[in-house]
Parts: C-alpha cells; structure tokens; sequence
C-alpha cells in the first residue's frame, strides 16, 4: 500500500528537519564556542526543534529531537553524553510539548520564544538531574542557578531564530 503524498511530505519533511538539526550539533561540537562554563552550550540544533513544533506534530517532533540526539551521541559523543542529552532533551521536549498547548480559546499561551526559554530551563534541569544520579553527587544543585541563567539567554536567542525561520519559510504544498 502506497502512502498518500501528505503523509510522504510529514516524513520527508522530518527527515531534511533531522538532517539538519544532526548538522547544526556537528558544526557546535567542533566550533570553539566556549564561555569558560562547564555544560553550556548555544544549542543551535534545538533551532530546528523550535521550528518543528509550530509546523510539526508532537509525535515527528518527538522523533526529530531523538534520532538527533541518538546519533550526535552516537558519533560525537559516548554513553555518558548520550545520558546527558536524552534527560536533558526529554525533559525539555515534554515542557516545550505542554507549553505549546493551546488554551480553550485555541490560541497559544506562550510565544516560541518562551517555549524554548522553558524548554532551555528544562534541558539543563534535566541534564543536573542525570549527573546528580550518574555521579551519585547531590550537592551540584548548587550549579542550578548558573544552567538556568544560561537555558534563558541561550533558550532567547535559539526561540527568536527559530520563530523567525518558522515564520519565513514557507510551507511546501503536497498535492
């Protein structure tokens, strides 16, 4: 059974959205981009996530985010890494997922780019959260503040960029 031309145009648009959220993590792992910080980092592959949650559904967001996070692990990192990513990326897809809600009246809450400001908060929440647990050290809490400050500086700049591309690039008709 042949699948219709929409549901080809969902899967072939999640796949290039995939591709290039895996090549914005390749092009962050190996620019020299450094504040002297440990675990902050721009993010430019959550760009893509931001986009895909205005023009995607929950389930190829979902997706999206963790095939990235699968194999920039996979290729550029290790198990503890992968740890890292998959609780910081699920914590701060969930958030980013119940934020994009709409409330009874059928219009959004929040912008994209307070979603992805809570969903930068979450990531490095999430991220606390798996080293508290892998290096069995609850005292990192201390950090917390550091990680929140940097999720909304960085969650700012990634939910302008990605409400901007979201709005500006236009939609490919199936037909």
């Amino acid at each position: 059974m042949r699948p219709n031309r929409s549901k080809l145009h969902r899967i072939t648009t999640a796949a290039v959205l995939t591709a290039v959220a895996f090549m914005f993590s390749y092009i962050e792992s190996i620019l020299p981009f450094r504040i002297g910080i440990p675990g902050v980092k721009l993010g430019l592959c959550h760009i893509v996530t931001v986009f895909a949650l205005r023009r995607l559904s929950w389930q190829e967001t979902t997706a999206i985010t963790f095939v990235r996070v699968s194999l920039s692990a996979l290729l550029f990192g290790n198990v503890t890494s992968l740890a890292y990513s998959a609780c910081g990326a699920a914590l701060s897809l969930a958030v980013m997922l119940l934020l994009r809600l709409p409330k009874r009246s059928g219009k959004a809450v929040f912008s994209l780019i307070g979603i992805s400001v809570a969903g930068g908060v979450a990531h490095n929440l999430g991220q606390i959260l798996a080293a508290m647990l892998l290096m069995s050290t609850p005292s990192l809490g201390w950090y917390l503040p550091v990680l929140i400050l940097s999720g909304v500086i960085t969650g700012s700049i990634i939910g302008a960029v990605g409400a901007l591309a979201a709005a500006r690039v236009p939609s490919i008709p199936s037909k």
